[in-house]
Parts: structure tokens; sequence; C-alpha cells
């Protein structure tokens, strides 16, 4: 059954990330709507699997029936965060040996490969499959839109990008979910705290946009 799970995991995030392409440009006149993806795909002269971008509304259905799926076959909910503490567990575990299972943190949340940690490879998996089929797989330090706003330096870059890590890291934990935890299975179940978080995500978001390139880098 355990293996059964595992193997669900890997394929439902491997589907996530291979249909996650909708974009600024899914909002786009023909693109917004369910058939977009069809339209898209046609206007490059390819199937849909090799379109840059899908329709969010398409994907958005796609997202809430691999989490039907989820629940029925596994009786799990879609997570990610979570395995990244685990992962902190294992290395640790690494040094300390068994006395990370004294922590109580540990106690609760075992810090062993389960599930959602087989769900964070299928996001890397699917990640990496979605670029190669789109034709978009690159190595870029610098996004664009960063770099004409603050610069070229990937130093910065990479400072900025592990200290937003770090805060999302550690609001996850301390909201108990992240996007797919809260964002995606707890709205789904009409959770008062997914919604909760959800516009905690939107409002963060935007408050932080706005400071990054209105205030900082007007």
């Amino acid at each position: 059954m355990r293996g059964r799970q595992l193997l669900l995991a890997v394929g439902v995030a491997v589907a996530l990330c291979v249909s996650a392409r909708a974009g600024p440009g899914g909002s786009a006149m023909g693109r917004g709507t369910p058939q977009g993806a069809t339209l898209a795909a046609t206007e490059q002269g390819g199937s849909f699997l090799t379109a840059k971008r899908w329709s969010p509304y398409a994907v958005g259905i796609g997202i809430g029936v691999l989490s039907w799926l989820a629940f029925l076959l596994s009786d799990k909910p879609l997570g990610c965060s979570t395995a990244f503490s685990r992962t902190a567990g294992m290395l640790e575990r690494l040094v300390r040996g068994a006395k990370v299972h004294e922590r109580p943190y540990y106690q609760q949340f075992r810090p062993h490969v389960d599930w959602e940690w087989m769900l964070v490879i299928g996001v890397l998996l699917g990640a990496f499959a979605s670029a190669l089929i789109s034709g978009q797989f690159g190595l870029t330090w610098v996004p664009t839109e960063w770099e004409a706003h603050f610069g070229s330096s990937v130093l910065v870059r990479l400072g900025v990008a592990l200290l937003g890590g770090f805060c999302i890291g550690f609001g996850a934990r301390w909201a108990g979910g992240c996007t797919s935890g809260h964002g995606i299975s707890g709205t789904l179940q009409l959770a008062v705290s997914g919604w909760i978080a959800v516009a905690g995500f939107f409002a963060g978001g935007v408050a932080t946009a706005m400071f990054l390139f209105n205030v900082l880098a007007p």
C-alpha cells in the first residue's frame, strides 16, 4: 500500500508540473478559456504537450481532478513543505544518529522518505520534463525582469532568493502548510485555515511585489 502511495505521489507531481504552464500569456484572448491550450498549441504548429503555456482554467481543473485522485487512491492531501522538514531531519540524523528522534517535532513528523518527499521529487522531474518538451529549458541565473530593476549581480540575486526561500519555508511551517497543503488541499475541503492562508498568500505576494518594484526599484 505504501509503495502505491509513493508512486501515486510521483505521478501526481509529474502531471501537475507538466500541465502547469499557465503563465501571464494564459489570460490573453483565446488562451484565457478552457480551449486556450488547444489554440496555443495550434498556433505553434504542435500538440498541446509542446505548447509553452496552457489555459489557466484547464490547468486549474486538472489540479482539482488530481487532488480528487490523491484522496481517492491514497487518502492523502497534496502537500510539499513538510518534506523539506523531514529532509532536514534526515541530514541531522547523519550527524546525531537516533538522537534526532528526541526532538518533539520529529516525534510527530518522522524524518524518513514518505509520499510527500516523493511528491517533491516528482515536482522536480515534472518541471524538467515540461521545460524539455516545450523547448524552454535553459539556465538563467538572473531573470530579465530582475536585471532590469536590480542589475545583473548573480550574488545579489542568489542572496535575495535564499532569503525568500527561508521566509517561505519558515512561514509554511509556522502556518502548518504551504500553497499546496493550504491553497489546494485546504480550500477544496473548505477548511477555514486554508482560505485564510490563501488570502495571506495573495496579500503577501502583492505587498512584496509592490515594495520591490515600486519602492526599492521604482
